[in-house]
């Protein structure tokens, strides 16, 4: 393989597919290998975010995700039997996304469907190829791979990702930290095929006295996942963790929602962890999803996080790699997604021990509080989309980023472009670049500076809708090829956006 231009991706889940993918719809060469001999086969992550399909939307794979997937209106929260409150989404993100609801698409059904767009590109992911080890030489990069009939090979590449998971070879060889822990409880999935009042497309849980259950489903004829408490660590923790069946589980909680289990597809158990690596990227090897992080199944955020990271850093190894940025470029990835990272593990730790807490004081704020002050908070509008902002990651920017810059209205280089629903705004980010947002008139300057850069710039009549989502009239904003606001300017002067271009990029 050449060193000049390709990525070598170690690790073919959602997070290094969906890198490939960025990556080759820019024009970059890619290699990704996985160990395994085949895609995943139990479904594993579920959620599919509202930021994660604008991101999909961008390399036209929304569509068919939302299609393929259970749009999930609301959660119903129960204890001691009873239906408490119900959280739904749609009146939450209605004007803030075309995605306002949560998608459950299951992980092994989501893989398939990547592959099949990266191989219609023309690219094949090789399989039962593991990673050894890699050497950078300072200009590019040398892996030892085994093959599928034992072999083993020298790869060279000019960039390695591993998206190799939370026992990452990449950032072994890297020899980077991977601080955190792990919670003191074992948990347990099963995929199952079920019958009840639960079962009718909603998802449910039940905090009643740390016999914590969620019910995911698939679709609205009683098919989905069962996420639960199995006990306590112990000195046999991982002894029993491997024997246990479904059968030895908590059924009551279960049995508290109206849920009847009447088969059962797939059953595991595992612990939960929360680590963050200290180290994103070393010289020229990088670390993307869970090789970086992993954190508790609450809220549904690890692969889309993952998802995120790769978007993150495709069209900036892509910029570098034709020779439209410096090196130094890349050094923004570890800024903006280390630290969401760590704000993501801080929040997923809390509501997780929360709900999984012993004793008497957490049964009674769980059973009798939480179930009292949920729909009331909800009731608020504010509340209630602060809360679809954070769950559908519409809340994540990068307002520290040495890549923001400005701010026109209330919206802040790093921010997220709004999405104004009356005008589908987000239409234009398909073309994967550099790109100029006006709402209201566009100097001549300024469409000259555009015309000169060759970027395109999108012009959109300034309404109430636009003011609503806190864009200013008149205002330019330049958006980076991830549809994040890289500079923002009240006044829509080319020389601001010129400068910001020539300070990161050249």
């Amino acid at each position: 393989m050449p060193t000049s231009d390709t990525v070598l991706i170690v690790g073919a889940g959602p997070t290094g597919l969906v890198l490939a993918l960025w990556l080759t719809r820019q024009g970059v060469r890619v290699r990704i290998v996985d160990k395994t001999s085949e895609p995943g086969t139990t479904s594993r992550a579920m959620a599919v975010q509202a930021r994660t399909l604008e991101l999909y939307r961008q390399l036209d794979l929304a569509d068919a995700v939302v299609a393929a997937g259970h749009r999930i209106p609301a959660i119903n929260l129960w204890t001691t039997g009873k239906k408490r409150a119900t959280l739904s989404f749609g009146s939450a993100g209605h004007d803030l996304t075309p995605y306002a609801f949560l998608l459950v698409y299951p992980q092994d059904r989501h893989e398939r469907l990547l592959v099949e767009r990266l191989e219609a590109l023309g690219v094949e992911v090789e399989r039962q190829t593991e990673c050894l080890g890699f050497e950078d030489k300072g200009d590019h990069v040398v892996a030892q791979l085994r093959l599928p009939d034992g072999g083993t090979q020298s790869c060279e590449a000019a960039y390695i990702a591993g998206c190799d998971g939370a026992r990452s070879i990449v950032r072994h060889e890297i020899g980077a930290g991977f601080p955190g822990g792990t919670y003191d409880k074992i948990f347990y999935v099963a995929d199952v095929a079920a019958a009840g009042p639960a079962a009718k497309g909603e998802a449910n849980i039940a905090l009643d006295n740390a016999d914590f259950v969620a019910w995911l489903p698939y679709d609205d004829e009683g098919s989905g996942r069962l996420i639960g408490v199995v006990g306590a660590v112990g000195d046999d923790a991982a002894e029993r963790a491997e024997t246990l069946r479904f059968e030895d589980v908590g059924h009551r909680a279960i049995a508290s929602i109206g849920l009847e289990v009447k088969e059962v597809h797939w059953f595991s158990t595992y612990h939960v962890h929360h680590r963050v690596t200290d180290h994103y990227r070393r010289g020229r090897a990088f670390l993307v999803g869970d090789a970086a992080h992993v954190h508790s199944p609450a809220g549904g955020q690890g692969m889309n996080t993952g998802i995120g990271d790769a978007i993150n850093l495709a069209w900036k190894l892509a910029a570098v790699l034709r020779h439209a940025a410096p090196d130094a470029l890349l050094d923004s990835y570890q800024a903006e997604r280390r630290a969401f990272a760590l704000k993501l593990v801080e929040t997923t730790d809390r509501l997780f021990s929360f709900v999984t807490a012993d004793g008497s004081f957490a049964d009674f704020v769980r059973t009798r509080v939480a179930p009292v002050l949920a729909p009331l908070a909800y009731g608020i509008e504010a509340v209630r989309e602060y809360a679809f902002r954070m769950i559908s990651q519409a809340m994540i920017s990068y307002h520290d980023s040495p890549l923001s810059e400005g701010k026109a209205g209330e919206v802040r280089g790093g921010d997220r472009l709004p999405w104004v629903r009356q005008a589908d705004n987000h239409g234009p980010l398909s073309e994967i670049a550099w790109q100029v947002h006006v709402y209201g008139m566009a100097g001549n300057d300024l469409l000259a500076w555009c015309a000169s850069r060759a970027i395109t710039l999108h012009h959109f009549d300034f309404g109430k809708p636009h003011e609503a989502a806190g864009l200013a009239r008149n205002a330019a904003y330049l958006i980076r090829p991830d549809s994040y606001v890289a500079c923002a300017d009240a006044d829509g002067r080319p020389e601001v956006f010129e400068a910001y271009l020539r300070r990161c990029l050249r």
